[in-house]
């Protein structure tokens, strides 16, 4: 696999943790509370950072070749 298609799924997976991050901080405001609503928040928030540390990574790494190798 090249890295630009890699790079792509890395992108993806940035974007999918922050669909994740905003649903559960949603339903954790919404619906739950207590214990169990601090828990999930961390857990948004964990994956907030983690897709804007894949967001950095991507960013910083600038393009990558059009070709494949």
């Amino acid at each position: 696999m090249s890295d630009a298609m890699m790079n792509m799924w890395i992108s993806f997976i940035g974007l999918f943790l922050m669909f994740v991050s905003v649903v559960t901080a949603i339903v954790s405001r919404e619906k739950l509370s207590g214990f169990l609503q601090k828990v999930v928040l961390v857990f948004s928030f964990l994956c907030l950072v983690v897709s804007g540390l894949i967001v950095f990574y991507i960013v910083i790494g600038g393009p990558t070749s059009t070709h494949g190798s």
